[in-house]
């Protein structure tokens, strides 16, 4: 969310930022709300002093002994306006606040311009494309044959998009989610949280879920709750309306979820396989951040989600997103994709880190109180994936597929899964 005050001072320069994303915004109708906000709030107040005056006066002629009848009539006449334009106020109040909601972060100066995934900017790689002496199956021809996913089976439980995972895939995914979770929290210093899996309609405004993205969430209508897109939302708002004192700063948090998206629109369509689905497994990591440390905590937050894919050995690249390529709270969002290797090969998003700045502090009302004293300060939000498992699983199986059709078990995912080195259809033939 922005401050007004800010878009008043320098329409022009939140102007160009909305542009560089590609946003028609009408910041000369805002600005138009705000002003006739403002002049009401004048006018108000001069009502105020009135009424104050005349009730005054209203004390001394009582006092006086004098007759005070048409000054009572005068104060409930300013009593009658008044009430009326604190309703008028608070209406203007919630308009200008709903339009506030709906505005994307700025872009950061630092990220290219563009508006698609050929603009983005590609920092680095990691690793090398592994290589086959044999023709090497998608994620779906390997699970298939190894008998560890049902996508018809989901199908008939809940619908399209709900995959079911059996066996030594649901295992795999298991490992992962707690591998992931160690390794935030025992070697990079987050907290780890289990959080609900549904949200109110307070917390999704607040981490900038809606109203933008309403239509793309799955909302339980009798309670006016929503199953979370992602645990990001529930760890920003553990601290919405507080005040945290400084010296707790930084808090970093990590938490597991499954995360439930709709798809309606604007998180894609719909692709084959796992490659785009209604629900998938997630480890979140959340930070809120000093405004001065917020850069440096974005470039460590990268490098705690890179070393996932380097514990995995699996090769990936690191891109800084363009601004029309932005998420809705980002200022600044490093994507990690991660090479899967069949049908020619293809690059699959399994992690975008952004560094949100105050946006998200402002709508979730997040601050932090100065050590030294002084007015309190907005934190600074970031989040990160540490990683979702749906597109990471597709890597996993394309990359660690051998040629006698069994799936090779990353060495550090054996511990997890008792040793195990190798799956093979064997092991699932009574799943059928």
């Amino acid at each position: 969310m922005h401050d007004i005050r800010e878009i008043r001072e320098d329409p022009e320069r939140f102007q160009r930022g909305l542009q560089r994303r590609g946003e028609e915004f009408d910041v000369q109708g805002l600005l138009e709300l705000d002003a006739a906000r403002r002049e009401l709030t004048k006018e108000l107040d001069k009502l105020r002093q009135e009424r104050n005056s005349v009730s005054k006066q209203i004390g001394r002629s009582k006092r006086a002994g004098q007759d005070t009848f048409d000054l009572e009539a005068e104060m409930r006449r300013l009593g009658e306006e008044l009430k009326a334009g604190e309703a008028r106020e608070r209406e203007q109040g919630a308009v200008l606040r709903g339009r506030l909601f709906e505005i994307p972060n700025m872009p950061a100066d630092s990220i290219p311009d563009g508006m698609s995934e050929s603009d983005n900017e590609e920092v680095r790689r990691w690793g090398e494309p592994p290589r086959f002496e044999f023709e090497p199956g998608d994620h779906l021809a390997v699970a298939e044959r190894l008998g560890i996913l049902d996508f018809k089976r989901g199908g008939k439980v809940t619908g399209s998009g709900f995959p079911v995972w059996s066996g030594a895939g649901a295992a795999i995914e298991r490992a992962l989610i707690n591998f992931m979770l160690d390794l935030q929290t025992k070697e990079h210093g987050y907290r780890e949280m289990m959080t609900p899996f549904a949200a109110n309609r307070d917390s999704m405004l607040g981490s900038g879920q809606i109203p933008h993205l309403e239509d793309d969430m799955y909302l339980i209508e009798k309670d006016d709750l929503f199953l979370i897109p992602t645990s990001e939302v529930t760890l920003i708002n553990l601290h919405r309306d507080e005040i945290i004192p400084e010296s707790c700063l930084p808090l970093k948090y990590a938490a597991y979820s499954p995360c439930f998206r709709r798809e309606a629109g604007a998180y894609g369509h719909t692709t084959r396989g796992f490659l785009r689905v209604h629900q998938f497994n997630k480890v979140e990591l959340v930070r809120f951040e000093r405004p001065d440390d917020s850069a440096r905590a974005l470039e460590e937050i990268v490098r705690h989600a890179e070393a996932v894919l380097q514990r995995l050995e699996l090769h990936y690249r690191v891109v800084k997103l363009c601004a029309g390529e932005l998420g809705f709270n980002a200022s600044i969002c490093y994507d990690l994709d991660v090479w899967a290797p069949a049908e020619g090969g293809r690059w699959l998003e399994v992690s975008s880190c952004s560094n949100c700045e105050d946006f998200q502090a402002r709508r979730a009302g997040i601050r932090f109180r100065p050590g030294g004293g002084g007015k309190t300060e907005y934190v600074h939000i970031l989040n990160g994936s540490g990683l979702a498992t749906s597109r990471l699983m597709v890597a996993l199986l394309e990359t660690y597929q051998t040629d006698e059709g069994s799936l090779a078990i990353p060495p550090v995912l054996r511990p997890y899964l008792g040793g195990l080195t190798v799956v093979t259809a064997t092991d699932e033939e009574n799943w059928s």
